[in-house]
């Protein structure tokens, strides 16, 4: 994966003379890469719009082939169309794009023994923050880590119809991929029909705050066969929904951009405005009876003015 990303990565400072931020190239490769993952998998999305079809076009026919893809595809009713929703070109040169489709079609996404979209868009993001842009990290959370808590937290709703699982900060959707793809190695793919209907679309669940890498997230579940519902919104200030969950698997962000007021929320018991003694708090008022949570947390939250408060309230609940 990490050729992937440094022969992805090059071609970003490319673009860059085009006028293309790092930002906006991850987000228009998420689209491509998209597209070619569905085609290798033979998903239909339109008869007209889609991998194939945008690889025969070149010059000002692709750009506009390519701006009606994803007009099109937002339009699609569903999963795909929420994916694809306010989706644009930022494009200025065809030549660029051209080149682009190129670089994808020479792999084969869906045969690598990765995470491809998540890895790719990760590892993008954690070369731009090792320029500088320190922010880009938050959405990164190793894979091998997501696999050793969802191995240990087995979150597996086979025969209970209204099991849930989600994640609070769910980025690019890592944690809701491995718990599904942990379920089809538990159970070989072996489901009934309503269970696997029910799994496919009442199981999974999510909320997170940047609109990019919630929509990797979908693309990431969509690709699976998975209908997730992940909100976007800010989980700790907003109101939470009446869902309750019986797994949360989450790795909040760090830091305290945005976090510098307690939340007004009459389910938190403890004010503060520490973002992960927050996430702690919501974490609890989210889970079900006799629900369980893994979390990951930097080391220094215990040292947090109100930590001794919160971590007696978890100790207690």
């Amino acid at each position: 994966m990490s050729d992937v990303v440094n022969k992805l990565w090059g071609f970003c400072h490319t673009l860059r003379h085009d006028g293309v931020d790092y930002g906006d190239y991850i987000e228009q490769l998420t689209y491509l890469l998209f597209l070619k993952m569905a085609d290798e998998r033979e998903v239909h999305l339109t008869d007209e719009y889609n991998w194939q079809a945008l690889k025969l076009q070149s010059g000002g026919d692709l750009m506009d082939h390519y701006v009606d893809t994803l007009r099109e595809l937002a339009k699609q009713p569903g999963l795909l169309g929420e994916i694809f929703a306010q989706s644009q070109n930022r494009f200025s040169n065809p030549v660029s794009l051209k080149k682009l489709i190129g670089l994808i079609d020479e792999d084969e996404w869906t045969a690598m023994d990765v995470d491809v979209k998540g890895a790719a868009f990760e590892g993008l993001l954690e070369k731009a923050a090792s320029e500088g842009k320190k922010e880009a990290g938050q959405y990164f959370t190793p894979r091998p880590l997501i696999e050793s808590m969802v191995k240990l937290m087995k979150p597996d709703p086979r025969g209970k119809t209204d099991f849930t699982i989600s994640d609070t900060s769910c980025g690019t959707g890592g944690f809701l991929v491995a718990a599904y793809e942990w379920l089809l190695r538990e159970s070989k793919g072996a489901f009934t029909r309503e269970e696997a209907q029910n799994i496919k679309e009442h199981t999974y669940y999510g909320q997170e705050l940047v609109p990019r890498p919630r929509r990797l997230a979908l693309m990431n579940m969509y690709l699976h066969g998975v209908t997730p519902r992940i909100k976007l919104g800010d989980t700790i200030y907003d109101t939470p929904g009446l869902e309750r969950f019986d797994v949360i698997l989450t790795n909040p962000p760090f830091g305290t951009k945005g976090a510098n007021q307690a939340p007004e929320r009459d389910d938190f018991t403890i004010e503060t405005s520490n973002k992960q003694l927050n996430f702690i708090q919501h974490i609890i008022a989210v889970l079900k009876p006799g629900g369980r949570a893994a979390i990951v947390l930097p080391d220094n939250v215990l040292f947090e003015d109100k930590a001794a408060e919160v971590f007696e309230i978890l100790m207690q609940d």
